[in-house]
């Protein structure tokens, strides 16, 4: 078992201050090359000068190599001075640069609705062809005589009216990647969510015909056969064949353009390795080149006899890769030619660097540090430049995200608006030791380099001798500040504390107790990366760009938690479906088979298996499902613009003892292991009755000595909502809070008495920290490590994430490593003492739940009626709420709007003082809390005396 070190030193707060360390504690050096230059992107808006967008999404190089347009397809939603979305602002863009002198000039930024990655120039160089993405149309731009680009005429539609959904509204169409015959009378334009290419002619603005991928809408007779879905990018060879990646389905589909008389139509299937994106001919067209995430590679392909010639890894050279070389998440996801054509150059999204390959000894000769997660890759005509683009950058601090609601969200700091990309241009790197430094950057950057920790195998080793079991339980969206900022250790700020100890008590109590841990980060941005990250230890790149799409509303389904267009894919079969979804659409040719986009391999390639239960399955260890990765459709009452109120699972407090199944894994491994009666996300029950569930089974694996050897637990009330259906009286954010808080702790009590005290350890922490602000980094959040070998009573400031979590607990069951991720990061030792084996926690309901709500919670005769007020009762909420869909997580459309409200109900007018942004707050605690006490009572009692005083 590896156990190589974090990249990390003990300055990476600081470091993080300056932008340059990921949430996962990756490093970035993107100008680590001689002379390299590094620019965002800015679509100089007079109205927001500062603005920057994110999602830099595709490269396209004008014929004659002087015109380089980027694409940006990002979250890009801007809030004007009162805190209103701009429309004017919030728009995708498509950046005109010169490269013809080699070094890019911005010559021009165009704007457009919505696109997602496909463009491509006509042969002339004069027309440029974007795709609308969930506007399902093509838009047209020329180029004038003095070099300006402009729209011409009205966009091409492509007419589809329903997608291969669970219902065929459930979610709008999305253009993928496009592409030009070079004589330019055809348009390939890729179909994402209808799996389906649409062939354009552009002269004739119309759309000429359309391609179904499916096996099985080609020949009856392979109903039920996947192929074709998820179509990404495409490439055209000649006039007359397309080519085009299926992400899903792992092929590439060769499909005939009818430029040559007969009927467009599917002609060949070329099954490659991994889930290919970006595709690339070289100029005698007899070699076609496709990037892979899952499997790290470029698939070298024969188009004239469709046939798969060999892979390339693209993760790096062997000496400084190693013994890593069998781990993924390099995340290959776009490639370019140098223009003798014997380098490619290859973006890795997952090391944020750049990889040249040498075709003809097929390996990686040097790797060039990049930005965050770099999306793709032009190099100049004479090759001397490589231009490179990105898609996020490091968040940093987002005090003001939410606390002025007079101004409403005018500070823009919601974590995907913080979100930057740019376009970085470096140099030819000719010099043999030069790249080799930059190589050895870039394994440094990731943790390639470091060597294992003695002291961290020896306690992890240790501890796989003496702990038998563990609990990981996963809620959602807290920052650390949110919690924790008014203790009196730890780098938090109190003056944006907003469910401090009265809300969250036994909170409080498991991280003084334990260890509070102050500098603790979650990779993903929110919930729809979150949980991948949180049980996978990374993302793929296609959530990576659909995720920050989705949640803009620019279309997209969400597919990071089992489902794929709200399809329940852990079902293979059309009847396995209907059983548990009977509202679905009965077309076996809709994502037929057990596989899911955006799920990550395991570290041998067992395809969608590269979760930390399936790590377990591997092992030979026994788990149990509470909750995670369940379809949320029946929760609700209609899927898309479906009616399924017959369908929906009531809220039933005991379901047990009714034998009313209310969970529905999506996930292979989880369907054969979860616990039927424990309801998954679901704003309106709260957590209080998850628990009881959990202790319910808990007491039969008690009883017959047969715990499972590592349990998922979703305790998910803290992400709070449906305040008008909420049960019990739960129905206001302090009682949500309070409810989670309990909850956990109530779980954290039963293992405490129980006959596994001594061999069971409890992680938990927060998918995501999306939806509060925190002075020192939008990504930092609450994690809690309980249990035997844990210290008592520690302050712990090393740096960490879910990444090292998730690591920990891999190595505290013996298992495999997920990844390059969780096999470079360092487990979280300075959270155990291997001499403190004895521990107790006692849960104690908060006054908000003992006075506010009808739970059947233990009186607690430390707290009074007067400390759980609630700031507004649930009708305040319910109203100021009113229109959210809450069916399942982050499904807002307005998740700003939603944060929003609830500081301005809970802080009233109080604005933050931005001066303590990414201040270290661990000195002079005690003046600092008095000084937020002195304030909290200005705004309790005079408001406006409290808003001068800040």
């Amino acid at each position: 078992m590896l156990a190589l070190g974090s990249a990390l030193t003990a300055s990476g707060q600081d470091q993080d201050q300056n932008g340059n360390v990921t949430p996962a504690g990756q490093l970035l050096s993107p100008t680590a090359a001689p002379g390299s230059t590094f620019e965002s992107f800015n679509p100089e808006l007079s109205k927001y000068p500062d603005f920057r967008p994110s999602g830099g999404a595709a490269t396209v190089l004008s014929p004659d190599k002087k015109t380089l347009v980027i694409v940006i397809s990002g979250y890009n939603l801007w809030n004007d001075p009162t805190g209103t979305q701009d429309p004017i602002a919030s728009t995708e863009y498509i950046f005109v640069y010169d490269i013809s002198s080699g070094k890019p000039v911005k010559k021009q930024v165009l704007q457009i609705p919505n696109t997602f990655v496909g463009a491509a120039f006509d042969p002339s160089g004069n027309t440029l062809y974007v795709g609308g993405g969930k506007d399902d149309n093509v838009h047209i731009f020329t180029r004038s005589d003095d070099g300006t680009w402009s729209e011409t005429g009205t966009p091409i539609s492509l007419g589809h009216t329903g997608t291969n959904g669970v219902t065929p509204t459930d979610v709008p169409p999305e253009t993928a990647g496009l592409a030009v015959t070079p004589d330019g009378s055809r348009l390939a334009v890729c179909n994402l969510e209808n799996d389906s290419v649409s062939i354009v002619d552009p002269r004739a603005g119309s759309v000429i015909g359309e391609v179904d991928l499916r096996p099985g809408k080609i020949n009856p007779a392979q109903h039920g056969v996947p192929g074709g879905e998820y179509p990404y990018g495409v490439v055209i060879k000649g006039n007359d064949v397309a080519y085009v990646s299926s992400l899903r389905d792992r092929e590439i589909v060769a499909v005939s353009l009818g430029t040559l008389g007969e009927q467009p139509a599917v002609v060949a299937r070329i099954k490659v390795k991994g889930s290919p994106n970006s595709l690339l001919l070289n100029r005698k067209q007899t070699r076609l080149l496709v990037t892979a995430d899952m499997e790290d590679v470029v698939n070298v392909i024969d188009p004239n006899t469709n046939s798969l010639l060999h892979t390339i890894r693209t993760t790096g050279p062997d000496y400084v890769v190693g013994d890593l070389k069998t781990y993924k998440g390099s995340i290959p996801n776009n490639l370019a030619l140098s223009p003798d054509e014997k380098t490619l150059y290859v973006t890795n999204a997952g090391s944020n660097s750049l990889a040249a390959i040498d075709l003809g000894t097929k390996s990686v000769t040097g790797l060039i540090p990049t930005s965050f997660w770099p999306t793709a890759v032009a190099v100049s005509q004479d090759g001397n430049f490589l231009f490179v683009t990105n898609w996020k950058s490091p968040a940093g601090p987002n005090p003001e995200h939410f606390t002025n609601p007079i101004n409403s969200n005018a500070a823009n700091q919601y974590v995907l608006q913080l979100d930057k990309a740019g376009l970085l241009t470096i140099p030819l790197v000719t010099d043999p030791g030069t790249l080799d430094q930059l190589t050895r950057t870039v394994a440094a950057n990731n943790g390639y380099s470091v060597q294992p920790d003695a002291n961290d195998q020896a306690t992890m080793a240790e501890l796989r001798n003496r702990i038998k079991h563990v609990i990981y339980i996963v809620k959602e969206n807290r920052t650390y500040d949110q919690l924790f900022g008014d203790l009196p250790e730890g780098n938090g700020d109190p003056f944006i504390t907003q469910f401090g100890y009265d809300v969250t008590p036994n909170f409080h109590r498991l991280v003084t107790d334990f260890v509070l841990l102050d500098n603790f980060y979650t990779p993903g941005d929110v919930s729809g990366d979150g949980w991948p990250w949180s049980t996978a230890g990374r993302e793929t790149d296609y959530g990576v760009k659909s995720i920050s799409e989705n949640y803009a509303g620019r279309g997209f389904s969400y597919d990071t938690e089992g489902t794929n267009r709200d399809v329940n894919v852990g079902y293979p079969t059309l009847q396995g479906r209907l059983a548990v979804a009977p509202y679905m659409t009965p077309d076996p040719d809709i994502l037929p088979g057990a596989v899911d986009v955006a799920a990550p391999d395991g570290p041998a390639g067992q395809e969608g298996k590269g979760y930390l239960w399936d790590a377990a399955v591997r092992k030979g260890l026994s788990i149990r499902d509470y909750g995670f990765f369940c379809d949320l459709v029946r929760y609700g009452t209609t899927a898309g613009k479906t009616d399924i109120s017959a369908y929906q699972v009531p809220l039933e407090r005991d379901p047990a003892s009714k034998g009313l199944q209310v969970a529905f894994p999506a996930k292979p491994a989880l369907i054969r292991n979860f616990d039927p009666y424990f309801r998954s996300f679901d704003t309106a029950f709260p957590d209080f009755y998850r628990e009881a569930e959990w202790e319910r089974e808990f007491a039969d694996f008690e009883h017959n000595g047969n715990l499972p050897q590592l349990s998922f637990v979703r305790l998910m009330e803290d992400h709070m909502g449906n305040f008008t259906r909420a049960l019990d009286g739960v129905n206001t954010p302090e009682k949500q809070q309070s409810d989670n808080d309990y909850a956990v702790a109530r779980l954290v009590d039963r293992v405490a008495h129980s006959s596994y005290k001594n061999d069971t350890l409890i992680f938990i922490c927060e998918d995501d920290s999306q939806d509060g602000p925190d002075h020192v980094d939008a990504h930092r959040s609450t994690a809690y490590v309980v249990g035997p070998y844990v210290r008592h009573n520690a302050l712990v400031s090393d740096r960490y994430s879910t990444v090292n979590m998730i690591r920990t607990i891999e190595d505290v069951l013996g298992l495999e490593h997920l990844n390059l991720y969780t096999a470079t990061a360092r487990p979280m030792t300075s959270c155990f003492d291997l001499n403190q084996q004895d521990w107790d926690f006692v849960a104690q309901p908060s006054a908000y739940l003992v006075f506010g709500t009808t739970l059947p919670v233990p009186q607690n005769p430390t707290v009074s009626v007067s400390g759980g007020i609630p700031a507004h009762d649930a009708a305040y909420w319910a109203e100021k709420t009113k229109g959210f869909d809450f069916s399942r997580e982050d499904n807002l459309f307005d998740p700003q709007l939603f944060n929003r409200i609830i500081w301005a109900g809970l802080k009233g007018m109080a604005p933050y003082p931005a001066a303590r942004a990414g201040v270290d707050l661990r000195r002079n605690r005690e003046k600092l809390l008095e000084q937020a006490r002195i304030l909290h009572d200005l705004e309790t009692h005079l408001p406006v005396l409290a808003a001068q005083a800040r």
